[in-house]
């Protein structure tokens, strides 16, 4: 890996970002194709937050924060800052103070496939974070790796700039460059589950809505009442 930090890169536009968090992880996958999700490992340290930002990405070496401290000072306000490492590490890589720092930076969120600690401090601070670990283990300042390079999580591209949206459902990422075309999909998904919503509380089964009971039917699955099902169990 070249040591490396980019600066000065572009960023999706912040207030098509924030409407797009506003949908929610969940309905912005589906929208997109469901694709962009970052898995079901990297969880939210506290429940409640939802939140959509700019990308700003680091690449650690395991038990090494160097790069996190690199990548403070290449936020602003608006971003989510990515953190991965070069191979598995679940060491605390962040915690309370570099939270303070990202904070008076405007940045709105960590997500890292490492590890986090000081959750109660920066639960107070309202700072989110989004991780696969959570762990008091601290790391050292020694080697150098990557700020805003592309990086992989869980098989999804992100490239600096890319909008990140998280919340109780995980993370999902979508490219600056179709975050736009997303949007409008994920007005047209969230129109489609309202409407289904307010048929649903008023009685109507998804099976009718969404024309399940012909999937049933061709797939074999047959109705039987209870007796008849017995008599069959039984082989009467």
């Amino acid at each position: 890996m070249r040591p490396i930090v980019v600066t000065g890169c572009p960023r999706a536009d912040l207030a098509l970002v924030g409407e797009l968090a506003s949908f929610g992880v969940a309905t912005v996958h589906e929208a997109i194709g469901r694709s962009g999700y970052l898995g079901p490992t990297i969880r939210p340290a506290h429940p409640g937050a939802r939140v959509g930002g700019t990308a700003v990405t680091a690449v650690c070496w395991p038990g090494d924060n160097l790069m996190v401290h690199a990548a403070v000072e290449q936020c602003r306000a608006g971003d989510i800052l990515v953190v991965t490492t070069t191979s598995p590490s679940a060491d605390g890589l962040f915690g309370e103070l570099l939270g303070t720092a990202l904070r008076h930076r405007g940045v709105r969120a960590l997500v890292t496939t490492g590890g986090v600690r000081d959750i109660a401090a920066l639960h107070d601070m309202g700072f989110p974070v989004f991780s696969r670990a959570v762990s008091a283990q601290g790391t050292v300042k020694a080697t150098a790796g990557a700020v805003n390079v592309g990086v992989s999580i869980d098989g999804q591209r992100i490239e600096p700039g890319d909008a990140v949206v998280a919340d109780d459902d995980g993370v999902v990422v979508v490219p600056r460059a179709e975050v736009r075309a997303a949007l409008a999909a994920a007005r047209d998904r969230a129109a489609k589950e309202d409407a289904a919503r307010e048929s649903f509380a008023a009685g109507e089964l998804s099976l009718d809505r969404y024309g399940l009971r012909a999937v049933l039917s061709r797939l074999g699955v047959e109705y039987l009442d209870y007796e008849s099902y017995l008599d069959r169990d039984a082989g009467r």
